[in-house]
C-alpha cells in the first residue's frame, strides 16, 4: 500500500526538505513503496504537478524550489501491476487534487479510471454540489456500502480553499493510521511520523477532517 503526505504552511518552505524526509519513510516502509511517485504543489497560486515511475528515494529533488502547500504520494502498486507513470498519483482535475492509500475487495461501482484509486476519485466527484466535505462524505459512504471488504481507504483531497483527510481501515492499525502535526504556522499530515519530534497525533479511524488552508 502507498504512503501519503500533505503540508500546508503560512510561510514558504523547501519542497526538497520534506521530500527527503518522506523518501526515507517510504524507503523504510514495511511494504514496498517503490512503484513510482508524484506530487502537487502551489506556485504563484496555481497547482504544479510532477510524476516519475522511479522510486521516490532514487529521484533528484534539487529541481523543486519552495511552496506553501505540498501533496505527495509514493506508490505501492496492487499485485505489482500497472507500473506506468500514468497510474501515479496525485490524480487531479481543474478543481481537486487527490491521493489515496488502501485496498478494496469486491467493489460494485462502475466508473471510468485506469486503476481503482482513479475510479474512486471519479466516483466521489459525482456527488459534487459545491460542498467538498459533503461530496467526500457521501461518496465514501456509498463506496463502503457497495464493497465486500475494505482493508483500508485513506484519502487526502485538496482544493484551493481547504483540504480533507478521510481515514478508514479495518485492519493493521499500525500501518494505516495517519498522523497530523500542527503548529502555529504549519499543518503536516503523513502516513507515518516524519520525525521523532513531539507533536504528532494519530488521526482517528473512520473520520473525515477538514483542514482550512492558510
Amino acid at each position: 500500500m502507498c504512503r501519503l503526505l500533505y503540508i500546508n504552511s503560512k510561510n514558504t518552505f523547501s519542497i526538497s526538505a520534506y521530500l527527503e524526509k518522506f523518501a526515507e519513510v517510504s524507503k523504510n516502509s514495511k511494504e514496498f513503496q517503490g512503484h513510482g511517485w508524484g506530487c502537487a504543489y502551489l506556485e504563484n497560486g496555481n497547482w504544479k504537478y510532477y510524476k516519475n515511475v522511479m522510486p521516490i528515494w532514487e529521484d533528484d529533488f534539487s529541481k523543486f524550489s519552495s511552496t506553501t502547500r505540498l501533496i505527495v504520494h509514493a506508490r505501492s502498486a496492487f499485485m505489482d501491476e500497472g507500473i506506468v507513470v500514468e497510474n501515479n498519483m496525485p490524480f487531479y482535475d481543474d478543481n481537486y487534487v487527490f491521493i489515496f492509500n488502501g485496498e478494496l475487495r469486491g467493489v460494485k461501482i462502475k466508473e471510468q479510471g485506469r486503476i481503482g484509486a482513479e475510479k474512486i476519485f471519479n466516483y466521489i466527484k459525482r456527488f459534487d454540489n459545491g460542498d467538498t466535505k459533503e461530496m467526500l462524505r457521501k461518496g465514501t459512504e456509498i463506496i463502503l456500502k457497495k464493497t465486500n471488504y475494505v482493508r483500508a481507504m485513506n484519502i487526502i483531497l485538496s482544493n484551493k480553499k481547504a483540504s480533507y483527510v478521510y481515514s478508514y481501515f479495518n485492519e493493521d492499525a499500525d500501518y494505516f493510521t495517519m498522523y497530523k502535526k500542527e503548529t502555529e504556522n504549519d499543518v503536516v499530515v503523513c502516513s507515518e511520523k516524519l520525525s521523532d519530534e513531539e507533536g504528532w497525533m494519530p488521526i482517528q479511524n473512520k473520520t473525515l477532517m477538514e483542514i482550512p488552508c492558510y
